[in-house]
Parts: structure tokens; sequence; C-alpha cells
């Protein structure tokens, strides 16, 4: 069990952490900052938060694991903020979606800290933002990759995994280049899409959505996702996402090919080898 825990800026996932370990009993204590004094203040009424602080460095002081959950791109600069106040062996890990940049940033900022970083990423999320929307089970049989650095020690990354297994997470632990180089495809890529389907039938008449059947929200349905949480990802993961894009054109001409010349024996082939795909996927 962690004695102190603290989370640091939460919305839906940093809450939902702070909830799942209430609820598990993986925390003694949790205390939580948040950016914006009225979150603050509401935070301070929650079963599942003992103590809120007024500043990051505050928060960290006597922690002993500390979950950063701020959007991705603010995660680095949240990490140089509490470094120097860290208690000696505290282990800080993250839930940012995007790892390379924040793992570069941790092994800059992290060389005279007292603390040591592991880097996370749990797959789970919903289309609503904010800590009002917290959910406990929200990481139950997800994965959660984790992204050691080199420099961190076995204690530092089992206590990590443990967290996550501790909340019901699927653990994974892989190198932080292929971490993104795999959501590149398996998360953004899917997100493209079903943004770029919306923008199309955005133009379409407006009575057509109103005729669609359940196939159309189930296809978009991430499409509702917030637009700045998602500009962030797409900065902080560009390379990976554009190799991505590139295969999913090539896919996607070769299709509109064989539609064109009536091949089909390939469409059927990759209708079917799609749906064996989508079959393979765990409930």
């Amino acid at each position: 069990m962690i004695n102190r825990l603290a989370i640091l800026a939460p919305g839906l996932l940093g809450a939902s952490v702070a909830r799942a370990a209430h609820d598990r009993g993986v925390a003694r204590h949790i205390t939580i900052w948040a950016r914006r004094p009225e979150v603050r203040v509401a935070l301070a009424d929650q079963p599942w938060c003992q103590t809120v602080a007024e500043t990051p460095r505050d928060a960290v002081a006597e922690a002993d694991f500390i979950v950063l959950a701020p959007p991705v791109a603010r995660i680095g600069e949240l990490l140089e903020q509490i470094a120097p106040a860290l208690r000696e062996g505290a282990i800080v890990t993250d839930v940012g979606s995007v790892k390379s940049d924040i793992c570069r940033v941790a092994r800059q900022t992290m060389e005279a800290s007292a603390g040591v970083f592991v880097g996370s990423h749990p797959m789970a999320g919903s289309a609503q933002t904010g800590w009002q929307h917290a959910e406990p089970g929200l990481f139950v049989n997800r994965t959660c990759f984790v992204t050691p650095e080199a420099s961190a020690s076995p204690s530092a990354v089992e206590t990590v995994v443990r967290f996550w297994r501790d909340l019901d997470s699927e653990v994974v632990t892989i190198d932080a280049n292929k971490h993104d180089e795999i959501v590149a495809h398996i998360s953004h890529l899917p997100q493209i899409v079903a943004t770029n389907l919306g923008t199309l039938l955005g133009q379409s008449p407006a009575e057509w959505s109103q005729l669609s059947g359940n196939g159309l929200k189930d296809t978009t349905r991430i499409a509702a996702s917030d637009a700045t949480m998602w500009i962030e990802i797409l900065q902080q993961n560009r390379d990976e996402i554009l190799r991505a894009l590139n295969a999913f054109e090539d896919d996607l001409h070769h299709f509109k090919s064989s539609l064109a010349n009536r091949d089909w024996t390939d469409l059927r082939t990759r209708l079917e080898r799609g749906k064996t795909w989508r079959d393979s996927l765990r409930p």
C-alpha cells in the first residue's frame, strides 16, 4: 500500500485514479492539487481526497507516489516544477498518451532530483472531460503501458506496475518510442478517421444524420472527444501519426482500386480480414 499518494492536475483520468485508489485501498492518504482555485474548493469535499494542496510543490513534499495528470503538453512543465521538491525515493508517473517527449524531459529534469520517474499511459478514457465524470472502474481490464527509463531502478518500475495492477489494469512494459508507434496506430489513427468521417458527413444535408443507424454512432463515437486535447496529442506524436496515416491511405487506395475494378474477390478478402480482426478484440 502507498502511504501518501499525490495526484496533480486531475481531470477525468487523474480523478479516476484517485477514486480507484481510494475504493481499492491502494493508498492511505490522497493529496490532490488542481490549477483552478474553484476546483480545489470542490475537491476538498470529496471523500476520496484527504488533502487539497495550494501548489504543486506542496502536493508532492511528503508524497511517496505522484501521478501527473494534466494535458499531455503540460506534463513536462509540471515535472520541472516539482522535481526539486521531491523527497528521497519518491516515484513519479503520469497518464500522458505520448511518451517519448515526456520521457526525454524526465531524463533531463530528474538527474538532480531525489525522486525517480517512470512513465505510464492507461488506455482508458471517455468523450467526457473533467474530474466530475471520474469513474473508479475506468481502468478495469484496460491496458496500461509502463515506459521506464534505463536509469529507473527495478524496484521503482515494479512499484509503478503494481500500482496499475492494483487498479485492475493489464500492464504492458515497453520502450517509450515503441509505445508512440503503437498508439499512433491503435488510438490516434482511429480518432483521426472518426473525426474526418464526421467532418465529411457534416457537409451533407442535416436530415441524413437523423436517418442513420447505430453503425454510424458506433463508428464516430470518439469524434466527440475534446479538440484541445487532441491538438496537443497530434503535436506531440506528429511523426508517428503521419506514418500511420500513410499506411492507412495506401490501404484505402487499394480498397478503392478493387472497387473501381470490380475485384469482388479482393474486397471479400478485405472484408473478412477486417471482421476477423474485429472479432479478435477483447470485450
